[in-house]
């Protein structure tokens, strides 16, 4: 395992809430960018074989605990959430099982502990995939399995993917975003109003602050519209919010920033391509 390696510590036993095809999610996915990209493969083989290992430890230990807990006994009362093992001290006795039974209990909760602890290596694994598909540049990939991740229920780790894709996108599209002021030329609005929608696009939703971050960029980038279309005398469209963008009139309302933005790009697109501006 490489040191990128991770454990991530499951919220509880796999086996009680994953199913076989989110277990394998991850892996189907490495299969696919391995064989997508020779090139790519090499450099990444590393990261999917130690995904592909850990996938099928996992699915033979979930194995092992599905044949153990067919063997339960109907109508038993077991453990909360794992089917077919036995319940309180003394009823294996009580029932006439004796050590095989005993024995049956003890290796059902030992294959549900290797499949947890399979679990949060897979996940740790997988953790380190996109670390490594990151690193790269291929945001959708990581995108992608940080989905898989939040479906199996492992919030924390498709939480912790997000944040880095989301950090990623911010550095790629730091400059054109350092440059917004209120006295910006034609070509560094446009790269501007790109870098925004590239960001409202490709980071996650649910990035800390990722629409309050924004909407602090519109006003002055509104007020760079303004200044341009007033030094040519024309005139603002009647309804058109970008005096109060450029104002700071929507510094409160961060949820409707997407709108704000197509806004002051619908009246720079007016501007650019008036007769004479193309």
């Amino acid at each position: 395992m490489t040191t990128q390696e991770r454990i991530a510590k499951p919220a509880m036993a796999p086996s009680v809430y994953l199913s076989l095809r989110q277990a394998v999610r991850p892996a189907s996915y490495a299969h696919f960018l391995l064989a997508e990209d020779q090139e790519r493969a090499g450099q990444l083989a590393a990261e999917c074989e130690d995904l592909f290992f850990l996938t099928r430890e996992l699915l033979k230990a979930l194995g092992l605990a599905g044949v153990l807990a067919a063997r339960g006994v109907p109508g038993v009362p077991g453990v909360p959430g794992i089917p077919g093992v036995l319940g309180p001290e003394g009823q294996a006795e009580r029932l006439g099982l004796g050590e095989d039974g005993g024995d049956r209990q003890a290796q059902l909760l030992g294959a549900y502990a290797d499949a947890g602890l399979l679990w949060a290596k897979v996940v740790g694994s997988t953790m380190a995939l996109a670390q490594a598909l990151l690193d790269r540049g291929d945001r959708d990939a990581v995108r992608r399995l940080a989905g898989f991740l939040a479906e199996a229920g492992e919030d924390g780790a498709a939480t912790e993917l997000k944040t880095g894709l989301g950090q990623a996108v911010w550095a790629e599209h730091r400059e054109p975003l350092q440059d917004i002021s209120n006295t910006m030329p034609p070509a560094a609005i446009g790269a501007a109003i790109d870098a925004l929608r590239a960001v409202l696009l490709e980071v996650p939703e649910d990035y800390p602050d990722r629409n309050r971050e924004v909407n602090r960029f519109l006003p002055p980038l509104a007020a760079s519209v303004h200044a341009i279309m007033r030094a040519q005398q024309i005139a603002i469209p009647y309804g058109s919010r970008l005096e109060h963008i450029a104002g700071g009139g929507v510094a409160k309302y961060p949820d409707i920033v997407k709108l704000s933005l197509d806004e002051i790009a619908a009246e720079f697109e007016g501007l650019v391509n008036r007769p004479g501006n193309e």
